[in-house]
């Protein structure tokens, strides 16, 4: 299988919410829009082109069995970032609320997360330098 794309759906019952949220906090630009789907690209580095995520209204009129709106249990979207000092910096300035604040792992990532409006967590990271040994007990050598 040759694979031409992936990206997360999610389904969710306020599109317009999902779109502002994603505009303000990741600078995300929306690549196509209907009633019932966003699709949305978020700027990268090092790719000819964005990183995606789409939203489904659950009153989409093609959609298949299932799936119902997010609950807002289960589903982590991971954004890995250059320098996660300045995206919190950058997404608290705009009115984003950190559920976990700015903290550097021991397992090597600086990170911090955030919930959108449909409930969904987003984990910022950035990797970081591992304390020395924290992979050694895991039987994980050269990390």
């Amino acid at each position: 299988m040759r694979v031409q794309d992936f990206y997360p759906l999610i389904t969710v019952g306020d599109l317009a919410a999902q779109r502002a949220y994603y505009e303000r906090v990741f600078e995300a630009q929306t690549l196509f829009e209907a009633t019932w789907f966003l699709l949305m690209g978020l700027p990268g580095t090092d790719v000819d082109r964005p990183f995606l995520v789409a939203f489904m209204h659950p009153d989409h009129p093609s959609r298949p069995p299932g799936p119902e709106a997010f609950s807002g249990a289960g589903m982590i979207l991971t954004v890995q970032v250059e320098d996660a000092a300045d995206a919190y910096a950058k997404a608290t300035a705009v009115g984003a609320v950190a559920i976990y604040g700015l903290a550097d792992e021991p397992w090597g990532q600086r990170r911090f997360m955030l919930r959108d409006p449909a409930g969904v967590m987003i984990d910022v990271v950035e990797q970081i330098q591992p304390t020395d040994g924290y992979w050694a007990r895991y039987g994980v050598s050269g990390a």
